[in-house]
């Protein structure tokens, strides 16, 4: 680490202010493009999916709960894995403690994966985790929200994830919002993926306020997180 200079506390105080102006302006600029966000056009979703979640078969439409928003988090949980990615379930670990001010400004938020609910259970079981979770096994959700590839697009080298051709693997992770209106219709709002899911974890906006920061490598990313309960100590 290179350590800034040392100054008086009246030479901090003219640093600080000059940051501050920046800090407001990404501010504003955050705001500005949340707003263009909300502005997106919506797609009809005339398609019928259906999950394995703790009350049986439910619909998309089940998962509103009541509501009129949803916000999905799709986490990499493939049928043939043993555990959840840790990433997601750094990701994962921040969203209990926003359910209930979600729940009373009209948004559901939930997990989906592609592992078999009794697999989703019990690793949230092991988590402590309370958020609902539900399995898309056997269905085409996560293959249409481009966060599942088939063994024959991975074959071919190349997925189309984060709206763009680029290698990976059978399980990415992502975000996407949907809408129901008053007639029960449905539409899908927005999807984010790869680092668009950085806003979602409260613990990177701590890191960024101190002076080590993220400690990420270039080209590594979050190879330094470990699932909750995995830490060495």
């Amino acid at each position: 680490m290179n350590r800034p200079k040392v100054v008086s506390e009246a030479e901090w105080v003219v640093a600080r202010k000059e940051l501050l102006k920046k800090e407001k302006e990404f501010t504003h600029q955050r705001d500005a493009l949340s707003a263009e966000r909300r502005k997106l056009p919506w797609v009809k979703i005339d398609k019928e999916y259906v999950f394995d979640g703790p009350n049986g078969k439910e619909t998309l439409a089940d998962l509103f709960d009541g509501r009129s928003q949803l916000i999905v988090y799709h986490f990499m949980f493939g049928p043939d894995w043993e555990q959840g990615c840790p990433s997601c379930s750094f990701l994962c670990d921040h969203i209990d403690g926003t359910l209930a001010h979600l729940e009373h400004h009209d948004v559901a938020l939930l997990a989906i994966s592609r592992a078999p609910l009794s697999k989703l259970e019990a690793y949230k079981k092991r988590m402590g985790w309370r958020f609902k979770w539900v399995s898309s096994f056997g269905s085409d959700f996560n293959f249409d929200y481009h966060v599942s590839f088939t063994e024959k697009e991975i074959a071919q080298g190349k997925i189309y994830y984060n709206y763009e051709m680029t290698e990976g693997g059978e399980e990415q992770p992502g975000v996407s919002v949907f809408y129901k209106d008053e007639s029960g219709d449905i539409f899908h709002t927005y999807s984010s993926y790869a680092r668009g899911g950085d806003i979602l974890i409260g613990t990177y906006n701590y890191l960024d306020l101190t002076p080590l920061g993220r400690r990420e490598k270039k080209g590594e990313g979050m190879d330094w997180v470990r699932r909750h309960d995995r830490y060495d100590d």
